[in-house]
């Protein structure tokens, strides 16, 4: 029930004062809360909260009361800091393994890093989507990351992809178990690397 998940996670971000490195008791945090059935929207929207200080806390697609099938992410800003527009946003969303890599790809290239994934039903055809959200850092350098997906409706072939991923250096940093339009009902995992200076 995306309800409950939300009501969860608010109360996990009570928490949040340990993030900003201070007591709890003496940190004001204001949350904003975005929900929409277009994945195009909800890019825009990120990156507005963000410009106004806003940070992604976390994502998730699924039934709304109200909305139907929706995205919705959950942003918070520390009240004691003079907010400024430091992050940025991807949001990447497709049916196909083979463009959801090579977009994952591209956003590495200009240092993009992941932050959270689901699998959202489309306002559009009714087409389950996997939708990935990146986030950059533009006061800090750009860190250059390779991602790998896998994608694969047995566990035991996951099981073994991302072993050899481990061998090769990459990092797990997400999962999503849910019926896809390119494979059924699938496992989707993402991995990164850092890109080391210099390298080709």
């Amino acid at each position: 029930m995306l309800k409950m998940r939300i009501i969860f996670a608010l109360a996990f971000l009570m928490g949040i004062g340990a993030v900003y490195g201070q007591d709890s008791r003496s940190v004001l945090v204001d949350y904003r809360l975005l929900a929409t059935n277009k994945t195009s929207t909800m890019m825009k929207e990120l990156n507005e909260a963000a410009a106004g200080g806003y940070r992604l806390e976390g994502a998730m697609g699924g039934e709304s009361a109200y909305g139907g099938a929706e995205v919705v992410a959950i942003m918070s800003r520390n009240k004691n800091i003079e907010p400024r527009a430091r992050y940025e946003y991807k949001l990447l969303a497709t049916n196909k393994t083979s463009t959801m890599q090579k977009e994952l790809q591209e956003a590495g290239d200009l240092g993009f890093e992941y932050r959270d994934q689901t699998v959202f039903n489309t306002a559009y055809g009714g087409a389950n989507e996997v939708v990935v959200i990146l986030e950059r850092d533009k006061e800090s350098p750009i860190r250059k990351w390779e991602y790998k997906l896998l994608a694969t409706s047995k566990t035991s072939t996951m099981q073994k992809e991302l072993q050899e991923s481990g061998s090769g250096g990459f990092q797990f940093v997400g999962v999503t178990v849910g019926k896809t339009a390119y494979g059924g009902k699938e496992v989707v995992s993402i991995l990164r690397r850092l890109v080391q200076q210099g390298a080709n």
